[in-house]
């Protein structure tokens, strides 16, 4: 890569968990600790979201200093509109979990014409627990599912169920990564679980936010922009 690298974490703009009357939004900490670790790299790190400005917060811990951090200085209030967002300028993007995604992750043309062309020019494609659902129809220039043929790790059915909401969610994410073609890999819940195959770099569970972001950091500089 020449220059600086330069990285964009995409974040829902979700609010309500279906019909249970209860909020969602993004997941902080599987936005925050990739913030955290790719700036420790150096790295240029900006805010997406699918409406812009204040994303909806879930799963904040206010006694977690990188989450602290995160959300006192990472621009969370004012984050850039997808449909705004040059993809041009970046070469790395991570989709951050929250059942949020799951209702506008998915088929988003805003969210599809950043990061295929993001990947289709050597750049990395990342996401994280539910982060994974806005791969479940991102397609390429040739038609072809990204995710095809790939191996790829997300929230599985049974972390889902634990947590009461596979009635809830508008699909299991797991079964429709597998319908584009992917092989989902699952690890025990609430464990650790990355998974790399080429520039496609996926995490289980908001336990795999960190790693997956130093997995990141470890393959893009050997991509070629």
């Amino acid at each position: 890569m020449v220059g600086m690298t330069r990285a964009l974490i995409a974040l829902t703009s979700h609010r309500e968990l279906g019909d249970t009357g209860r909020e969602t939004g993004f997941y902080v900490g599987e936005a925050a600790e990739p913030w955290e670790v790719f700036r420790a790299a150096g790295w240029d790190v900006d805010l997406v979201s699918v409406a812009g400005g204040q994303p909806p917060l879930d799963g904040r811990d206010d006694n977690d200093p990188t989450q602290n951090d995160f959300l006192a200085h990472a621009g969370v209030a004012d984050t850039l509109r997808a449909a705004d967002v040059d993809p041009t300028g970046y070469d790395v993007i991570v989709f951050a979990g929250g059942h949020g995604t799951m209702w506008d992750f998915p088929d988003n043309p805003d969210l599809a014409r950043i990061a295929a062309p993001i990947y289709e020019r050597g750049g990395v494609v990342a996401a994280v627990c539910h982060g994974p659902s806005a791969l479940v129809d991102l397609k390429l220039s040739d038609g072809s599912y990204l995710v095809a043929g790939k191996r790829v790790a997300g929230f599985t059915n049974e972390e889902e169920a634990t947590v009461g909401l596979t009635e809830v969610v508008p699909f299991l994410l797991a079964d429709r990564l597998t319908a584009a073609g992917a092989r989902h890999i699952p690890g025990p819940s609430w464990t650790e679980q990355v998974i790399v195959d080429g520039r496609l770099v996926t995490g289980q569970n908001p336990q795999s936010a960190r790693a997956l972001a130093e997995a990141v950091v470890k393959l893009a500089p050997t991509c070629l922009l």
